[in-house]
Order: C-alpha cells, then structure tokens, then sequence
C-alpha cells in the first residue's frame, strides 16, 4: 500500500533543514505522499529509506513494454480503477491475428491488410498497432518462418502465440530485435517459457483457467527471472471474462496484491465482424491492456478505436487543436472568415461542415483551453477580448480585405461589443454549423 504522509515522515532526517524548499521535513513528507515532490530533492535522506520509499512508491501495476522504434508499446502501469480518479495512462493495443498456415501471396495480402488498418479521428491518428502471428499449423518451422515474415514486412509490434515452447524458442529467435510479446505459458511450460522470455529479453503472457492458478503461475515464472509478465486469463465467456477482469483490477490497484499487478492481454476470435467489434470494447473498458482480434473489417475497428480514444482521454484535459488560422480550400482575401474554439471536437465539426460547402474559407481557431463555444463564453474565456487578441495575434486583416467577421449564433450577444472592439463588422452565424453551408451560400454570397 502507498505510504501516508506520517509514515513517510519517519523515515526523513526530521532536521528541517529547509534544503527541500519546503519550511519542514512533515510538509516536504506531505509533498512526497501526494506526487507533489521527489526524494531526490531531500539531500540528506539515508540509503535505508531510500530503498524503503522506492518499494512503497513502486506502481502497483508493472509497466511492460514490447515493441521498437515508433511502434514500442507500454501497456501497463495502471493506478487507479476509474478514469475520474486520476486518468488511465497506456491505452489500450488492438492486435490482429495472422496464421501462420497462410503462405505466399496470401500471407503478404494479410499482412498488407493489417497494415493499412489506420484511421484519422478529430486530428488524431488512431490504428491497429500490433500482428499477432498464431501457430495454428502446430509446425515449428511454419510459426519461425510466418514470423520472419512479419517481420520483414510489417512495422507493427509482433506477438507470437503458441503454447509450443520449441514454436516460441524459434520464431524469437528469428524476431528477438523486435522484442515481441511472446504467449503463452501455462502451469506446466512455465520454466521453459520464462526461459525463453529472459534469453530472449521479450515479455511474456501467463495463461491460466482461475484467477488464483494465474497468481501462482506469475510467481513461479518471475522466480525464472522473467520480471516482464502480461496476464491471460483463459475463461469460456464474455460475462466471466469481464467480471474477473474487474476483480483483477481491483485486486492489483486496491490491494496492492503484487502477483496480479500486471497488464493484461484477451483474445477475440470467435464470431463475425460485428460480434468482434462489440466483445472488443467491452473488454477495453474493463480493463484488458491488449485485445486480439480476428477480423480485418476496416468498419469493425472504428468503434473499438473510438473507445479507447474515449476512455484513455485525460478527463482534466480536453483534446484541442492549435489555436490559429486554417484555410478550408484554397480562400483568397474575399473569403469569408469565422471563428470557433479549440476544444477539437468542436472545430472538426466546423470544419467538416465548411468544406461540405465548396466555399473556401478561413477558420480563426480562439484559445479557450478546450472548451466549446457556450461553455468558454459562461466562463468567461470567450469574449469580445480573446477574440479581438487572437485576430491582431494571427494578423487576419492581412488575409481579407473585407473586414466581415461570421460568429457562432449561439454567441450572438457579444457582436456589439466585438464590433467595438475590432472594428470589424459581426455577422451573426447560425447557431448550428450544420446549416453553415446554407448560410455561407445565401447570406455571405449576397
């Protein structure tokens, strides 16, 4: 459990000394407890304590990292249970299996489909990012070789799945720079998995039937020298499955119990594209740090990469977009010119809208820390100010000579003063942007 404040006070030189910057060393402990501080910013604190505080301030939930280069992915490292407590910090992985029966052309094609499963959503790059080569031959030169080729044609980060040991000895030798996820060992091939897992440097999946065989089964692999362990829990169903997920959580976060505090990994291979689709969100909201599908379906991983944009949003940070000009088409000095805030959902709806109407245009993008248009103006963060100083900020009277300046409807109540203010004229937009193309066709035009 994570240390108090008092409790981490015992265990401080008690001196004072003010070296920290804070006025004593009970503040400073207080500091500590709360995330607010560093040890290191106490100089005279022991080597005893040192070791003490590190194992007490140790996540309760490991961090485990495969992968390379752009495509190294933490799963992992988890602190609480509900996002609203704090935030969740690595998302969710989607994989995607390949078998390692497919060869030739249809391998390639396979992969290639994999491949090309990136998306754009509200400004963000969202895609599958991990191929899970499945030995479904049960051969060890198919698996080594299907894996080989993964390799050489993919970026992504590579599981192997097998619960042949000599499988998973030959593919990561093939693939060890990669460092794949290496899956899975069970009760009765767990010293020969974690063996392979540490000569390799690769993490490794413990697959068990229970909660507590699984807890076992992570402490005889770490008692290997395995550290870097991602749990599987093998139950029939999606009820079972979720519900121990969430006990696993609870276990690992709550209680601090240490065999538990490991991510987790899920398979969803059974069913059509939809099926899939709606399995894999459940368990990306409660809680699996990585989800294996089946399908290829571009349709079907939009909703689960939707999801994971969602719950791994920082709730006390709104998504935003930089707060300047962008030009829809290719506008010139008699363009009209809007404004709308940069909270991002916001201004992809804008700005879907305006191209929608073929009229080339100019967005002026307000700062409002990310915050929608009725919301930053009853905060005070929209008003006539913050508009007339993004304007002379983005220098907008170089870009139109009309001097004409379209406002959200809803804010129609500040044109007065933002006249006022700019010298501009305000026209008044309509309230919803979705009858943008309407009014720049029937009112802007005339």
């Amino acid at each position: 459990m994570p240390l108090t404040g008092l409790e981490i006070f015992k265990l401080l030189p008690k001196t004072n000394c003010k070296k920290c910057g804070m006025p004593t060393c009970l503040a400073f402990a207080m500091q500590l407890a709360q995330k607010r501080a560093k040890l290191e910013d106490c100089p005279d604190v022991s080597e005893e304590a040192k070791k003490l505080l590190a194992a007490a301030a140790e996540p309760p939930m490991r961090k485990v990292v495969f992968g390379t280069g752009d495509n190294q992915l933490p799963v992992g490292q988890e602190t609480v249970c509900f996002r609203h407590e704090e935030k969740f910090h690595n998302p969710t992985v989607i994989g995607v299996t390949v078998s390692d029966k497919l060869t030739g052309g249809d391998l390639k094609k396979r992969i290639e489909a994999i491949n090309s499963l990136q998306f754009e959503r509200v400004g963000t790059q969202l895609g599958v990012k991990a191929i899970a080569v499945m030995n479904d031959s049960g051969s060890v030169d198919n698996f080594a070789a299907a894996a080989a080729t993964v390799k050489q044609s993919s970026d992504l980060a590579l599981l192997l799945i097998s619960e042949s040991s000599q499988a998973i000895a030959a593919a990561a030798g093939k693939t060890k720079e990669s460092v794949p996820l290496l899956a899975s060992a069970k009760p009765d091939t767990a010293d020969e998995m974690a063996k392979i897992a540490k000569e390799n440097n690769c993490p490794l999946v413990a697959k068990a039937e229970s909660i507590e065989q699984l807890s076992e089964l992570t402490e005889k692999i770490k008692a290997e020298g395995a550290d870097d362990i991602v749990l599987c829990l093998d139950v029939p169903n999606l009820r079972d499955r979720l519900y121990n997920l969430s006990q696993m959580r609870a276990l690992a976060l709550k209680k601090v119990f240490r065999p538990l505090g490991y991510p987790t990994i899920s398979f969803v291979e059974d069913g059509d594209a939809d099926q899939q689709a709606a399995q894999a969100c459940g368990l990306i909201c409660k809680y699996s740090s990585i989800v294996v599908v089946d399908t290829v379906e571009p349709y079907a991983f939009l909703p689960m990469l939707t999801t994971i944009m969602n719950v791994f949003s920082d709730p006390q940070k709104p998504v935003q977009v930089e707060p300047k000009v962008y030009p829809i088409g290719e506008p010139d000095a008699n363009s009209p010119l809007m404004f709308t805030t940069n909270f991002s959902l916001t201004y992809y709806t804008v700005e879907s809208d305006v191209e929608r109407s073929r009229v080339p245009s100019y967005i002026l993008v307000v700062d409002t820390e990310g915050t929608s248009v009725l919301t930053a103006y009853s905060g005070d963060k929209l008003n006539e100010k913050t508009v007339a100083d993004a304007m002379a900020k983005q220098n907008v009277e170089n870009l139109v000579k009309h001097r004409k300046l379209i406002i959200p409807g809803y804010v129609a109540v500040m044109s007065g003063k933002l006249e006022e203010a700019t010298n501009w004229e305000v026209m008044v937009g309509p309230r919803e942007c979705s009858m943008l193309p309407k009014y720049l066709h029937e009112v802007w035009k005339n």
